[in-house]
């Protein structure tokens, strides 16, 4: 995970917030904090890859240029190139001061320049102060999706923009999508219930307009930091409608041959995508025309309980390896319940690894079959009398205790869930991971870390004794390679690949010899 260390003015004294502070001394925020998601300090804070201030990366990852002019909180224009330093960052008892180096922003050399921007911005101080030099500078549209609405109106931008570490300096990078209202025999986003959460934005705002019946992410846009320079490169060669717009503006688009690889592998698909393709996949799936026509296999988006209230599942970005894969991959999950039913149906992913970057792939579950949806799930949590006692006694002693994201991670044939608890103090604002909840199959443990609850789940392991209803480590192993490899020899047998069929059915047996009880 990594966050951008944004400058607020809100934190300033009120009395230190004066024209000269806002406009020319504080003028940007400065480095950022990364820390891997598996793993955390003994305390239950974070692990650091990168941490203070000027930034100090343990993870050979060193940032050359950490100043961040153009960013998600940057909303007031701001003025470089003048006679005073800028603040930089806090350094012992004194602080650290620089000057401005990019070519970001306007320049502003004479006094006409200024008369224009007073009347601009409504400021007499811009054409009255004694600060400004011949290589000032304005620097107005910071906020990064402001900025790129003002070169392409005529795109659509997701609501998250994420940034990244590329040779050394902060970029942003942001998803865009070519729209249309017209596209024939669509259906309009606004028969999808707009106004569920899932389809809005952190700051309730819907993702898109609720009118529109096609949408594709042909564009990436990459936001210099620095001096908030755009590039938008073009991700899907075949969309018509990029088309058209690359012909009108011929020197905005960058090819694809032209993306460097460094900005390549930062790629992830795209969240409000996902959010509006899973949105329509709960109708759509029905390919029977009498079961599409009565509704009567609808899909809805799982409820979870979040700080005490149940909200709409979102999906959630996850590292890991696909029944049936060699390898772990980057991507995007969304479960799926049926309609006015908890338990798990189906769920889909989304893939952002470079060879498979944009395939969907749907996994559905028998309905004969009863599998746990995250509500069982948290019920199942609510009623384990450790996991509710101890809940009790940290609520009692002044904390508040937050029950993160319920992930639902698909292992073989079945789905192991893990629950991140952590605790906050009433009067701070830094929650401590205290422990992480496992459920699998029949358990539901609760461990200080997710090693230990995976172990007390799958190495027979829990509060010092072994559990007769949970196999060994090796045991669960040897099953879930004897069902994979029944599924593969399956899928070779109906394909009619015979060589494939034998070497599986071939490998199943020496599994379940390894499982029989003589050689135990």
């Amino acid at each position: 995970m990594l966050s951008a260390r944004e400058l607020s003015y809100s934190q300033l004294p009120q009395e230190a917030q004066t024209w000269v502070n806002q406009r020319l001394k504080y003028t940007h925020g400065y480095g950022l904090v990364m820390s891997p998601v598996n793993r955390i300090a003994s305390d239950g804070l974070p692990e650091l890859y990168v941490k203070d201030i000027p930034p100090v990366s343990s993870a050979n990852l060193p940032i050359q240029q950490p100043a961040i002019y153009y960013g998600e909180a940057t909303n007031s224009y701001i003025f470089t190139g003048t006679t005073t330093d800028e603040f930089d960052y806090p350094s012992g008892d004194t602080n650290a001061y620089t000057r401005y180096s990019g070519a970001g922003g306007v320049p502003i050399p004479s006094i006409w320049h200024r008369l224009a921007y007073a009347y601009d911005q409504g400021s007499i101080q811009i054409l009255i102060s004694n600060y400004f030099t011949h290589q000032s500078r304005i620097h107005y549209y910071r906020q990064i999706q402001e900025r790129v609405k003002h070169v392409a109106p005529f795109l659509q931008f997701d609501h998250d923009p994420y940034m990244v570490v590329i040779d050394g300096k902060l970029q942003w990078l942001l998803d865009a999508y070519t729209v249309s209202d017209r596209y024939p025999y669509a259906k309009p986003i606004a028969q999808m219930q707009l106004g569920d959460q899932v389809l809005k934005a952190g700051n309730g705002e819907a993702i898109v307009q609720d009118n529109l019946n096609y949408i594709r992410n042909s564009v990436k846009v990459l936001i210099d930091a620095y001096d908030g320079s755009l590039r938008f490169f073009v991700v899907d060669d075949t969309d018509p409608v990029l088309m058209t717009y690359r012909k009108i503006f011929p020197h905005l688009f960058e090819p694809t041959s032209a993306i460097p690889p460094t900005v390549k592998a930062h790629f992830r698909y795209p969240e409000d995508l996902f959010k509006i393709q899973a949105r329509m996949y709960q109708t759509y799936h029905m390919s029977d025309p009498e079961l599409f026509y009565n509704r009567e296999d609808l899909w809805q988006l799982p409820q979870q309980t979040y700080e005490g209230n149940e909200v709409v599942m979102e999906p959630y970005y996850v590292i890991m390896r696909l029944p049936g894969e060699e390898k772990e991959g980057f991507m995007l999950i969304q479960p799926f319940t049926p309609s006015n039913k908890d338990n798990m149906i189906a769920w889909m992913a989304a893939r952002s690894n470079s060879k498979d970057y944009g395939k969907l792939l749907l996994y559905e579950f028998p309905k004969k079959m009863l599998v746990y949806g995250p509500r069982q799930i948290e019920a199942r949590i609510d009623q384990d009398p450790e996991i509710s006692q101890q809940f009790t006694l940290w609520s009692q002693a002044g904390s508040k205790v937050i029950r993160g994201d319920l992930l639902v991670i698909p292992i073989d044939q079945s789905l192991l869930y893990v629950e991140p608890i952590y605790l906050r103090a009433e009067q701070g604002e830094l929650p401590e991971l205290k422990r992480v909840i496992v459920a699998y199959d029949q358990s539901v443990v609760m461990e200080n870390s997710l090693e230990q609850a995976l172990n007390a789940v799958f190495g027979g392991e829990q509060a010092g004794q072994k559990s007769p209803a949970i196999a060994s480590s090796k045991m669960s192993a040897l099953v879930r390679s004897a069902l994979e490899n029944y599924r593969q020899s399956q899928d070779a047998l109906r394909q009619g690949n015979w060589a494939e069929y034998g070497r599986h059915q071939k490998e199943l047996e020496k599994t379940l010899q390894q499982l029989s009880p003589s050689n135990e």
